[in-house]
């Protein structure tokens, strides 16, 4: 059967051969991959929330590839490749594996180690590049007018666009250095209060222990404004529920002493003659200096934890019906044809260089071998030969279909709304039962089932990844082979930083080791909500030591916002978070519904929104945010240097000038001011 006649014509034509997998290309790609992946990581680690990079990478390889590097708009597009897989790897990496961390009695800490993280983000991502291959000429090629795939086109319409003279990284440059000049001044010199606070005492009599705080940080502003209006209320109203609403009224009803008894149940508090531990316990008094903060660690967390699991689960209800015709779609007969196809034509030296695919023997194989590094490498969990060879058989066959299905999902709804949370729910979930009907039940099988989930979540994310990569590269008229290839390299250059990025911000500071901790992450510096919530549902599942009434309230709290048509999941990662998180993100998306109405009612509406100056500018303040708080972070692991950084702070002569209150004022008015500039330059007030 002969290959239909593509519906499109690639902007460089097959006939020609412009310079394309060059090494200029690879490494700046694979610089961009680390900057990305090392700011997704600690994005991720603090909010949860990851945006995509790959349009912020086709904006900055413009820019540079033309000024510096005398690149070709395919060598911008092996950029833009390369680099994009750090996102992907990152964001898979950090919403599973520090799940070790907080698995039954501390059962999987071991396992949170570089190499360990270093070898699931690999196997994971190249399960994904491999197992999209045989499927690129069914979903890209045959279904072109059919999935969009919208973040692969938006970057194509950038390259094109930077070809043809464009200039779209200026703004985004702009709000690259406009947060470095506000991390500058809030996280070194603390000009700007890093979480003002307003908050009422444990002692008021109607509304005890409220609380509204704002990390009110650059990086935070932007994901509001590139996330929407409508996320970003969803967000901030499961924060609103939890610190004015569920807090405040167990405050009222709770002990103090059963708070702490619920701390030390959950290891936060030794016994309760020790003080200390999340909120400040004071045996002698028998009340919290912050009794938010503790009835949140003690209870609301729980609560967030359950009504997360459901929200993803009923995501991934909604999509079955997507789910089950993706996979059937992706391997009809034309389907198989053309993978048949591709097969013979991937060797054969007559195929236009549009089409030519990395042959489907390196994937058979590279799947039998990952599948058997599986198996011998000790990073790998498991008492036996055996238990590792389940993990590698159950890793191929939910590779096999999680892949399958985000792929073609992404090019329904973008890789942003792709619900490869539920995907790694139900992934963990399968495992789970099928350990138990093995009867490999209790804390050692913990880690073997997260091993499994982390893997598969890096390959979806992975898979999403590359099908919009692969979608940009067939608009622009790239060599689908040198993608594939600029794919794996990117996995393995990103997954060596993403790997070290996450144990370096995992050190304690030493404020943190004063207060008894030696994890960062898991702290309030660095929450990890996801990665907490996959340990909670696997203890849960194979150790039966959850707390199932909190869990359940979540459940049912997820269950009612989803009957009246809100998004279970968003409300549940709000609940789940602090509310200084989640407040800064719901001041984004305000920016972003004000700029969108002006735009409306002067009928000048944007065709495409992620191109626009305040998205760009948007990209430019949570890189900029993130890379500085990263840069910062790693800064501190130092004792040294931490201290001469402290030395630098200017939060005590402020703080006397003007009070406490006057200084949280003053970050107040910082970050609205910073609200404003974004607002301008999303209104195309600043000068192109």
């Amino acid at each position: 059967m002969s290959l239909p006649t593509p519906a499109h014509k690639p902007f460089v034509p097959a006939t020609e051969s412009p310079a394309e997998f060059t090494l200029k290309a690879i490494i700046t790609g694979a610089v961009f991959g680390v900057l990305f992946g090392a700011a997704t990581v600690y994005l991720s680690l603090k909010a949860g929330l990851s945006v995509s990079a790959s349009i912020p990478i086709a904006v900055l390889a413009i820019s540079l590839g033309r000024r510096f590097l005398n690149t070709t708009i395919l060598e911008n597009n092996i950029i833009q490749t390369t680099g994009s897989a750090g996102e992907s790897i990152a964001s898979g990496v950090v919403f599973t594996m520090p799940g070790f961390l907080f698995l039954t009695n501390g059962s999987g800490a071991d396992f949170f180690n570089y190499w360990t993280i270093l070898t699931l983000a690999i196997l994971g991502g190249l399960i994904g590049t491999l197992m999209m291959i045989p499927l690129r000429r069914s979903l890209i090629v045959q279904e072109h007018g059919t999935l969009p795939y919208p973040e692969g086109t938006a970057c194509a319409s950038v390259l094109i666009a930077g070809e043809k003279g464009g200039d779209f990284a200026k703004t985004a440059y702009q709000g690259l250095g406009i947060a470095l000049l506000y991390a500058l001044l809030q996280k070194v010199l603390h000009v700007i209060a890093e979480v003002p606070v307003w908050a009422t005492k444990q002692t008021n009599r109607y509304f005890p222990s409220a609380q509204v705080a704002g990390e009110i940080t650059p990086e935070y502003l932007g994901v509001g404004y590139i996330i929407g209006f409508r996320i970003s209320a969803v967000l901030v109203g499961g924060g609103i529920l939890a610190w004015l609403g569920l807090i405040p009224l167990l405050a009222s009803v709770v002990p103090g002493d059963t708070i702490a008894l619920q701390l030390q149940k959950l290891g936060y508090l030794a016994n309760l003659q020790t003080a200390g531990g999340p909120g400040g316990w004071n045996p002698a008094t028998h009340t919290f200096t912050d009794t938010a903060a503790a009835i949140y660690r003690a209870y609301i967390r729980q609560i967030g934890a359950g009504a997360v699991t459901a929200g993803g689960f009923m995501t991934l209800i909604k999509t079955i019906p997507t789910i089950i015709s993706s996979f059937r779609q992706s391997f009809t007969k034309a389907s198989i044809n053309a993978i048949e196809t591709e097969n013979s034509l991937s060797g054969h030296s007559g195929v236009a260089r549009t089409e030519q695919d990395l042959s489907v023997r390196i994937v058979i194989i590279g799947c039998i071998v990952l599948a058997a590094l599986m198996v011998v490498l000790p990073q790998i969990p498991g008492d036996s030969v055996v238990t590792k060879l389940l993990i590698a058989v159950l890793v191929i066959v939910f590779g096999f279909f999680f892949v399958t299905v985000a792929s073609r999902i992404v090019g329904l709804i973008g890789s942003s709304s792709s619900p490869v949370s539920g995907m790694t729910i139900a992934t963990i979930m399968g495992t789970s039962l099928v350990f138990i009907g093995f009867g490999l039940t209790g804390k050692a099988f913990e880690p073997a089932v997260l091993v499994v989930g982390s893997m598969i979540c890096v390959a979806a994310a992975n898979a999403g990844g590359t099908s919009q990569d692969l979608k940009t590269g067939y608009i622009v008229g790239a060599t689908p082979k040198y993608q594939q290839m600029a794919l794996f390299i990117g996995v393995i250059v990103s997954s060596l930083v993403v790997g070290a990025t996450v144990k370096i911000l995992d050190t304690p500071t030493p404020d943190l080791l004063a207060q008894g901790i030696t994890h960062a992450i898991g702290s309030d510096k660095f929450p990890a909500p996801q990665g907490t919530l996959m340990a909670t549902l696997i203890k849960g599942l194979l150790s039966f030591n959850l707390d199932w009434q909190f869990v359940l309230v979540g459940v049912f709290i997820a269950l009612v916002f989803e009957l009246v048509g809100v998004s279970a999941l968003a409300f549940a990662v709000g609940l789940y978070l602090p509310l200084s998180t989640t407040l800064p993100i719901f001041a984004g998306g305000l920016v972003k519904a004000i700029v969108e109405w002006n735009a409306k009612r002067k009928g000048t509406v944007e065709e495409d929104a992620d191109l626009g100056k305040g998205s760009l500018f948007a990209t430019g303040l949570v890189a900029g945010g993130a890379l500085a708080g990263v840069a910062v972070a790693l800064l501190s692991v130092n004792e040294s240097i931490y201290n001469g950084l402290s030395s630098l702070t200017l939060e005590p002569f402020l703080g006397g000038v003007l009070g406490e209150g006057g200084y949280m004022l003053l970050g107040a008015l910082a970050f609205a001011g910073l609200a404003i500039t974004l607002w301008g330059v999303g209104e195309g007030r600043q000068e192109s």
